[in-house]
C-alpha cells in the first residue's frame, strides 16, 4: 500500500523541486521576502491565485476534461458584484460580503453543471460561452476599475505581518479539503473522474457527485474573489484572462491530471505557489517595455512543459519510486531555510563595523544563537545552525540509504549501491583511526 502511494505522488516531485529552486533565487534576489512583512505581502498576493486553482481542481478531479475557463472572468464577476453592493449601500458586513460573494460561485458553477450534464454541452463549450459572457457582465456592472471594497476588509491587504484573515481563509480552504478526501464522497468523486462507467456499475450516482464537485468549485472561487477584493480594495472588470491562463498553468504544474481521477490540494497549492513565485523572480530583473511579455510568455512556455511531464510521469516514476516526494520535501525545505536565514542575518557577518546586538532578541527571532561578529567570519556557523545541518544531513542520508536498500533487498545479487555503501563505511571506519591518531603522529614527528 505504501508503495503504491508513493508512486501514485510521484508527479509531486516536479513541483516541489521547483519550488525548492524558485524559493531560494527569490530570497537571494530579493532579501525583503524574507521579513514578517515580506511573507505577509506574498500570501496576500497569492491567495486568489491559490483559492482559483483550488476551484479547477475540484473540477478536474471529476473528469471529462471539466476545465473552467472562466474561472478567471468568474472571479472578476464576483469581485465587482460586491464592490458594486457596497457602493449601493446593499451589503456591509462580513455575513452578507460572505454570503453574496459565495453564493453567487455557487450559482454560477449549478448553472454549469445543469448544463454540461442534463443538456449534454461539451464542458469545454460552456467554459468558454461563460469567459465571453462574464467578460461582458463586468464590464456592464463596473466600466473601469474603481469602487471602494467593504470597510471590514481595510486592513485584509496591508501585508504588514503573516497572521492576518487571508492567511485564515487559505487554512481554512486547505484543511477542509484535506478533511473531505476522507469523505466516501471524495473516493466516488475521484472514481468517476477516472472511469466514469466503471464507477456507474458500481452503484454511484455520478450526476449528483459532479454537481457536488461544482458547488465545491463555487465555494472555492467565491473565496479567492475574497481575497482579490482584499488585494485591491476595489473592483476590477478587467481581471479575467490573466487569471485564467495563471490557474489553469498552476493546476497542470501543480500534478492534476486534465483527464480526471489525479490531484489534489496540495499539488494544487505547490503549483500556485510555484507560478506567484515565477513572477516575483521575474520581477527582480528589469527587462523593461516587454516585462509582462516576458511574463505571459514564462507561464506558456511552463504549461507545456508541464503537460509534458505529466506524460514522462508514469515511465519516470518506475526508476525514482523509491524517492518519496515528502522526503524530498523536507531534504530541499531544510536546503531552502538554511538559504533564507543565511540572507537574513547577512548583515550580522557581512558587517565590517556590527552594531551590538541583543543575543536574547536574535536568538527569540531567529531561533539561533547569536552569531560572531567580525568580518572575516562571513560563513561561520552557530551551534544551533550546525546542529539543524548535521541533523538534516543524517536524516537524508538515513532516508535514502534505506530507501535503496529496501529497493535491492528483493534481489538475489547485491546491487552496486551497497557495495558503494560498505565500500564509503569501510574507508570511513579507516579515516576515523587516521584522524584520531593524527595528532599523537605529529607530535612524535616535532619532537
Amino acid at each position: 500500500m505504501s508503495e503504491r502511494s508513493s508512486s501514485a505522488s510521484t508527479y509531486l516531485l516536479v513541483p516541489i523541486l521547483l519550488i525548492a529552486v524558485l524559493l531560494g533565487t527569490a530570497a537571494i534576489r530579493n532579501p525583503s521576502l524574507v521579513s514578517l512583512s515580506g511573507f505577509g505581502s506574498a500570501i496576500i498576493v497569492a491567495a486568489p491565485l491559490i483559492l482559483a486553482t483550488y476551484s479547477l481542481m475540484a473540477l478536474a478531479v471529476s473528469g471529462r476534461g471539466t476545465v473552467d475557463l472562466a474561472v478567471g472572468p468568474l472571479l472578476a464577476f464576483i469581485n465587482v458584484s460586491v464592490v458594486k453592493l457596497t457602493m449601493l449601500g446593499v451589503i456591509s458586513g462580513p455575513f452578507g460580503t460572505f454570503f453574496v460573494a459565495l453564493g453567487l460561485g455557487v450559482l454560477y458553477q449549478l448553472l454549469f453543471a445543469l448544463i454540461v450534464i442534463w443538456v449534454r454541452v461539451q464542458p469545454i463549450i460552456v467554459a468558454l460561452s461563460g469567459f465571453l459572457a462574464l467578460s461582458g457582465i463586468n464590464l456592464v456592472i463596473l466600466q473601469r476599475p474603481g469602487g471602494t471594497a467593504p470597510e471590514f476588509m481595510a486592513s485584509w491587504g496591508l501585508g504588514q505581518t503573516i497572521f492576518s484573515p487571508v492567511l485564515l481563509i487559505l487554512v481554512i480552504a486547505t484543511v477542509g479539503w484535506l478533511l473531505f478526501t476522507l469523505s466516501p464522497f471524495y473516493a466516488n468523486l475521484r472514481m468517476v473522474g477516472y472511469d466514469e462507467r466503471a464507477a456507474w456499475t458500481s452503484g454511484v450516482r455520478i450526476n449528483i457527485v459532479r454537481v457536488g464537485a461544482h458547488v465545491i468549485a463555487g465555494l472555492f472561487v467565491g473565496l479567492g474573489a475574497l481575497c482579490y477584493t482584499a488585494l485591491i480594495s476595489s473592483g476590477d472588470p478587467t481581471q479575467g484572462t490573466t487569471m485564467t491562463l495563471t490557474a489553469v498553468t498552476a493546476l497542470v504544474l501543480g500534478g492534476v491530471s486534465l483527464s480526471g481521477g489525479r490531484g489534489g490540494v496540495i499539488g494544487a497549492l505547490f503549483g500556485a505557489l510555484n507560478l506567484y513565485l515565477i513572477g516575483f523572480v521575474l520581477a527582480t530583473f528589469n527587462f523593461g517595455a516587454i516585462q509582462a511579455f516576458v511574463t505571459q510568455m514564462s507561464y506558456g512556455v511552463i504549461l507545456v512543459l508541464s503537460l509534458l511531464l505529466t506524460l514522462l510521469v508514469p515511465v519516470v516514476g518506475r526508476y525514482i519510486s523509491f524517492i518519496s516526494p515528502w522526503g524530498a520535501f523536507v531534504v530541499l525545505g531544510t536546503g531552502v531555510v538554511a538559504i533564507m536565514l543565511q540572507v537574513a542575518t547577512s548583515a550580522t557577518y557581512l558587517s565590517e563595523a556590527p552594531a551590538p546586538r541583543d543575543a536574547a532578541g536574535l536568538a527569540a527571532r531567529y531561533l539561533l544563537d547569536a552569531p560572531p561578529a567580525g568580518p572575516d567570519l562571513a560563513f561561520a556557523l552557530s551551534p544551533i545552525q550546525m546542529t539543524a545541518f548535521l541533523a538534516a544531513g543524517a536524516f537524508a542520508t538515513f532516508v535514502v540509504a534505506a530507501r535503496m536498500m529496501k529497493a535491492e533487498a528483493g534481489s538475489r545479487r547485491m546491487g552496486v549501491f551497497l557495495y558503494l555503501l560498505v565500500g564509503i563505511l569501510i574507508l570511513s571506519l579507516f579515516a576515523a583511526i587516521f584522524l584520531e591518531g593524527a595528532p599523537n603522529i605529529l607530535n612524535g614527528v616535532r619532537q
